[in-house]
């Protein structure tokens, strides 16, 4: 399986026994926006726009491809570094600080080398049990419904697909995750850990792959598109701008930019 890099890149800078089939998977569940309404969304988003600096927010670019249909190659994102930070004494009563959940999309440094930075969903949070059967997640014991999945792979990979598996070559945190963190076919999230996974869940390189999340590891959570524009994989994995990206963006500006993303939101899925 051809797999992403799947890194964030600092916009200031820049993979197998199978399970039984489970059940189909239960009808969805009508999606309701989060408490936090529309109008606190923006002011929250305004604020940090206008007083924030690399304390509160930091930008980002999408490279690749593994969070597709949800986030796209040359998404700019602002990532809120308040939300899953520390509470102080006095802040914890004045800010919104939240342990990550289910469902959120995350930013976070790779467990395997941290210079790097992912995004990717959190599937799993501490003592959630998770496993995959024909592509399908399966969340403490129940199908669970995910609108927000890609499938674009036609070929059947079993690691992959019928998650967890053993017996292939791992990083050793993942290697560590199946040798101790499996009970009954399942992968047991450890606490102060996080299990992650790409939308485009055909091909992404996560927890499936490299093992879980450290807590300490997570940054943020994206907060807006502040702006999409359609680029490839290596104008934006290079470590600096090239030419050629350069010469493209002042030629195709007004064409290539997704007018449509622009200022988007970026919400959460609540997963159950």
């Amino acid at each position: 399986m051809d797999q992403d890099q799947d890194k964030a890149i600092v916009a200031d800078g820049a993979p197998e026994k199978r399970e039984e089939a489970a059940e189909p998977p239960e009808a969805p569940e009508q999606y309701h926006a989060p408490a936090r309404g529309f109008i606190a969304e923006w002011a929250v988003t305004i604020i940090l726009l206008l007083f924030g600096t690399t304390t509160l927010i930091q930008a980002y670019v999408i490279p690749t491809g593994s969070m597709e249909k949800t986030l796209l190659v040359g998404d700019h994102l602002l990532v809120d570094k308040l939300a899953y930070a520390p509470p102080g004494a006095i802040s914890r009563h004045l800010l919104p600080y939240t342990e990550p959940k289910r469902g959120d999309i995350i930013v976070f440094r790779y467990p395997v080398d941290i210079t790097q930075t992912f995004v990717k969903r959190c599937i799993g949070v501490p003592g959630d049990r998770i496993r995959l059967s024909d592509k399908n997640l399966i969340l403490n014991g129940k199908a669970v419904n995910e609108p927000y999945v890609f499938h674009g792979a036609e070929y059947y990979d079993p690691y992959r697909d019928d998650f967890p598996i053993a017996d292939i070559p791992m990083h050793s945190p993942a290697s560590d995750m199946l040798d101790n963190h499996v009970v009954n076919g399942e992968v047991v999230v450890p606490p102060g850990f996080y299990f992650a996974m790409g939308d485009n869940r055909d091909s992404s390189s996560d927890s499936r792959y490299w093992g879980f999340v450290p807590r300490a590891n997570i940054i943020g959570k994206p907060l807006i598109i502040y702006w999409s524009y359609d680029a490839t994989t290596d104008d934006l994995t290079s470590a600096a701008i090239s030419p050629k990206h350069l010469l493209d963006l002042l030629e195709h500006f007004p064409t290539k930019t997704r007018w449509s993303r622009t200022l988007r939101l970026i919400h959460a899925y609540p997963l159950k």
